[in-house]
């Protein structure tokens, strides 16, 4: 697009973070745009896959963050002086919002429900949450008003900025094709093994899978990849897996996640029924499908639909150990279905659940806003 400048700002997110850089950064840099990525995480400047890298500093805490470092990303982004501002994380609004004050062309990028997240904060009280949502509900409304667009991360999150009358496309998080789908792989080579990568968190589940794989009458490991956000659940579920079925890889690289998958006979989504996951679009789901392998979900409406329409799972109750493990042991014992399953799903990516989809919403947005 002849050069445009455009700038993406996160003060929380990785600068290798799939959606923002190897799916956004990279799709608009492919099509001509000059892509520059503003990050906060103490690793210094660079530049990659000829997108500029400027690291602001890592924040010394969540104060910080909040406060000093969003305004040391505001400073960095107007000395840019780019024609497109694509913000990420709802605490740099103030920023998008300043930014629009100087002339510019600003995006919010709501990759979540923010109002039905906070009511999910277990370090906030019931009433606490309520009060602290419908705060930010009527911030964000009046910021996002005040921008040029929203891009949001599934059609859900899109349809809550239509009502308010607020300018929105759905740009979903679907995965590279290029990434995970390779269609010469055996199913006789793989592990003996179900996985689950991604956050390690009480209402992402984990608990309970790894209960259902102790349960299931297979010999069957679970693997999982991923950080723990809280100390205390990572002791408790490391106590869990010493000598048993379920291997903890830890964080894993793209390359680390591909193998996992690969190796696996089904891949695991089960989280807990908390407002925010109702109407998600987990892209851990989309990977699986994409990898080939069958998917065991929760059974939230949405989901169901998905996995249901084109029969490349199974969804259970999240906390119904015993129905995780029977649908482990259902796949186990039937290789021939498993492979099935895996081939529809993968089929189901390639046809309509992937980025070349999505990126092209994404770069008709830009060349809308900016013709």
């Amino acid at each position: 697009m002849n050069g445009i400048k455009v700038v993406h700002l996160t003060s929380v997110h990785a600068r290798n973070d799939t959606r923002i850089f190897r799916k956004e950064c990279c799709s608009l840099s492919s099509y001509g745009f000059s892509v520059s990525l503003i990050v906060a995480d103490g690793m210094g400047n660079d530049s990659d896959s000829g997108i500029k890298v400027t690291d602001v500093g890592k924040p010394k805490g969540r104060l910080d963050r909040v406060l000093r470092v969003t305004n040391l990303i505001y400073k960095v982004a107007l000395s840019e002086d780019a024609a497109i501002y694509h913000i990420h994380d709802p605490e740099l609004l103030l920023v998008g919002y300043r930014l629009k004050k100087k002339g510019k062309i600003v995006i919010f990028d709501a990759h979540e429900d923010v109002t039905k997240q906070i009511l999910s904060k277990p370090y906030l009280s019931k009433v606490s949450r309520l009060i602290v949502s419908s705060l930010y509900a009527v911030f964000e409304k009046v910021i996002c008003k005040n921008i040029d667009f929203v891009v949001a991360a599934t059609p859900y999150i899109r349809r809550k900025f239509y009502r308010m009358g607020i300018d929105s496309v759905d740009i979903n998080n679907y995965p590279l094709l290029n990434e995970f789908v390779i269609t010469d792989s055996s199913w006789s080579s793989k592990k003996t093994q179900v996985c689950y990568v991604g956050g390690l968190t009480r209402v992402r589940g984990i608990k309970e899978i790894v209960l259902a794989v102790e349960k299931a009458r297979n010999d069957i490991d679970l693997v999982i990849g991923g950080d723990f956000s809280e100390d205390e659940f990572k002791t408790e579920i490391l106590s869990l897996v010493k000598d048993s079925k379920t291997k903890y890889k830890g964080w894993l690289d793209r390359k680390g996640v591909n193998e996992v998958l690969h190796s696996s006979i089904a891949g695991l989504v089960t989280l807990h029924p908390i407002p925010n996951y109702l109407d998600a679009l987990p892209v851990k789901m989309f990977e699986y499908m994409a990898a080939g392998i069958p998917v065991i979900a929760s059974n939230f409406p949405l989901w169901k639909e998905i996995i249901d329409s084109n029969e490349c799972g199974y969804c259970v109750d999240p906390f119904d150990v015993d129905e995780i493990a029977s649908k482990i042991d259902s796949l186990a014992r039937s290789p021939d279905l498993a492979k099935r399953m895996g081939e529809n799903g993968q089929r189901a990516v390639v046809e309509k659940y992937n980025w070349n989809i999505e990126e092209k919403k994404l770069i008709l947005l830009y060349s809308d806003l900016t013709s």
